[in-house]
């Protein structure tokens, strides 16, 4: 198995980039992108003006319009220019993202087509061989694209503010599972943080991630595709995990008329402090407060409920 060193990830962009126009003017334009701190509490949150991710943030993700479109991430059906590589198993390929957030955003996708159901355990696997980076997964009602292709993707965890946030607030000494709200800071939504010791009961904590689940705002019912997951190593070689339950997949703002609409569908890295906006009338009028309002709508502002709490507690006989 290959360890993704900066400079064989900076090798595979560039190869990339001289093979596929598409995708090199899409990263050029990375150069002219606006970016402005808002910071809601203690949560320093950026919005970020990226146009090439209109098709992304307005994506239709609806049984139907689905069942129209063929897979992009189906080997078949991608850009013969789209160059991959098997990583870090023979059950993932690693694919440079041709409509980037950052200049290091991967897409990891199965090489089966299978639905994005549950969060991939190799993801740990892939966070300890590749420590510069970080992985997320959005589930399949949470901003996943493709939500009928099972897939994570990966950035510089250096880029997204969830990381710092995390491993200032949740200490090494605390192993396990811990809400965010024990961090005792002003934060816009909550979600769960894990360190994974080695051991059962670092197994055990591990295999909570993989039942994590939402509670869908309308209905009431939990749904395991209202998540998003981060998986990274910290600098002192533990795995951390984060786990954001959503109750909505979009806000309302995202369903306004004209000129009163937020074109915003938060997937993983507007949850880790990075609110993507494709258009540049939305980015001009955003405010902390919409941004609040996004988030408590697709999220949970106030205390996370027992229920969900309960999936990452350890039984009494198995502490860590």
């Amino acid at each position: 198995m290959q360890t993704l060193s900066i400079d064989h990830i900076n090798d595979l962009i560039e190869a990339q980039l001289q093979t596929w126009q598409e995708a090199k003017v899409n990263f050029d334009r990375l150069r002219e992108i606006e970016r402005k701190p808002m910071p809601l509490g203690d949560f320093p949150v950026a919005a970020q003006l990226n146009p090439a991710r209109i098709r992304s943030t307005g994506a239709a993700v609806d049984k139907e319009s689905i069942s129209k479109r063929s897979c992009f991430l189906c080997k078949a059906n991608r850009p013969e220019e789209q160059m991959s590589g098997t990583w870090p198993t023979e059950e993932w390929e690693l694919l440079i993202n041709p409509f980037p957030i950052l200049p290091v955003h991967f897409t990891i996708a199965s090489t089966k087509h299978i639905p994005q159901a549950e969060i991939p355990v190799d993801m740990a696997i892939m966070a300890e061989n590749a420590p510069s980076l970080i992985f997320f997964y959005n589930g399949a009602r949470a901003g996943a694209s493709a939500p009928d292709h099972l897939h994570c993707q990966a950035m510089l965890k250096s880029e997204l503010p969830i990381v710092d946030l995390v491993e200032k607030h949740h200490p090494e000494k605390r192993g396990g599972w811990m809400s965010s709200e024990e961090y005792g800071l002003d934060l816009p939504f909550n979600f769960m943080s894990a360190i994974i010791k080695p051991g059962l009961p670092g197994m055990f904590n591990l295999s909570r991630a993989l039942t994590a689940f939402g509670i869908d705002s309308t209905t009431g019912e939990k749904d395991t595709g209202l998540i998003n997951a981060f998986f990274w190593i910290s600098d002192s070689g533990f795995l951390r995990i984060v786990i954001v339950p959503r109750r909505a997949h979009r806000p309302s703002l995202y369903f306004l008329p004209e000129g009163e609409r937020y074109m915003i569908s938060p997937g993983a890295v507007d949850m880790a402090g990075l609110i993507i906006v494709p258009r540049e009338e939305d980015f001009r009028r955003l405010s902390p407060e919409i941004i609040s309002r996004i988030y408590a709508e697709t999220a949970f502002a106030e205390p996370l409920p027992e229920e969900i709490k309960a999936n990452f507690r350890p039984p009494e006989n198995l502490l860590d």
